[in-house]
């Protein structure tokens, strides 16, 4: 059997991490090890009330250098990374663990994951668009539609698995995303490198939705904003950085037109009391924020150049294959 190490990040602990740890007990493949990354202040975290190793962070570092930490204590050849709101199927590992040892040249695994709130999914695997945002492939349709396994850009890691070797070859998460859109940067980043990604249909989970931040709050507004730019700058061939402010302001125009729809993420934003003033602050500040880190972003789109294996029309036609557009991302 092939070790794997669950890694768990944690800010608050409590009653969601008890049932996922609780569902990671129950499952029918037996050779890992769970690693929960406490970066939380007093909440109750300790290696003597959960079954699993804990490190303790100094302070909240964010997702991404959570699970480095845990990774950089481990040596398995497999990394699971599980939000400590889910609580997986019994069958979840070993149904992602199958997978991706039938294959040497896939190097991460989408699960099927499913909103705790409703009969539907919330992600089967990630799309992109062509501004960088990224979008939950299959959210909110039924579990039917994605029941196959298959070929997928890049996983949440929500409720992922990565193998080591891909990462010893392309670096881990980026911590200076802190939240959202890491995991994306990092199925990009594998893209170049030539490593498959794989959906697997029999890898399910449950998922309470945006449950830390808030699925509307000003925090993930403006980490999904500036991330979204920072990767395309890392990842993005010259051909489509030039096509970004043109295919941001397209999204721009749609979140507009969106408002008063009360489905669409933007709806949401202005409902919970913020204004489009507000809006366009976190615009304006992910963009001096991106002209301020310009020379250390240009240095790790080097090193992503360094580590591509594929040429740029390869990458371009996988975009493509897995392509969300501006107008349906702005009316999400």
């Amino acid at each position: 059997m092939t070790s794997v190490a669950i890694v768990i990040p944690t800010l608050l602990g409590g009653a969601p991490l008890k049932k996922c740890l609780a569902a990671l007990e129950r499952q029918t493949y037996r050779d890992f090890e769970i690693i929960v990354v406490n970066n939380g202040v007093d909440n109750g975290v300790d290696s003597s009330e959960v079954s699993a190793r804990v490190i303790q962070m100094p302070r909240n570092v964010g997702f991404g250098a959570a699970v480095n930490a845990a990774i950089r204590s481990s040596d398995t050849a497999l990394i699971a990374t599980l939000n400590d709101d889910t609580e997986p199927d019994t069958g979840w590992l070993d149904a992602l663990v199958r997978e991706i040892n039938s294959d040497p040249q896939v190097g991460m695994c989408a699960s099927q994951i499913r909103r705790f709130q409703a009969d539907c999914l919330d992600s089967a695997g990630m799309l992109i668009c062509l501004d960088g945002s990224s979008k939950q492939r299959g959210g909110c349709m039924p579990r039917a539609s994605f029941d196959r396994s298959g070929d997928a850009l890049l996983p949440s890691a929500c409720a992922a698995l990565y193998r080591r070797s891909m990462l010893n070859q392309i670096g881990l998460f980026d911590e200076d995303f802190f939240l959202y859109c890491e995991d994306t940067d990092l199925g990009l980043r594998a893209q170049w490198a030539d490593w498959r990604c794989r959906y697997v249909a029999g890898a399910s989970t449950r998922h309470h939705y945006s449950l830390t931040a808030g699925s509307v709050s000003c925090l993930k507004a403006r980490l999904v904003e500036r991330n979204r730019i920072w990767l395309a700058i890392k990842n993005f061939p010259p051909r489509l950085l030039l096509a970004l402010p043109f295919v941001s302001f397209a999204r721009y125009l749609s979140q507009l037109r969106s408002i008063g729809s009360s489905n669409s993420a933007a709806a949401g934003f202005i409902n919970s009391g913020q204004s489009r003033w507000s809006a366009a602050g976190i615009v304006i500040r992910a963009h001096w924020e991106t002209l301020f880190e310009l020379p250390r972003l240009i240095r790790k789109r080097n090193i992503v150049r360094s580590t591509r294996r594929i040429r740029a029309d390869e990458f371009i036609h996988i975009l493509y294959r897995n392509r969300i557009t501006a107008w349906e991302i702005g009316q999400q």
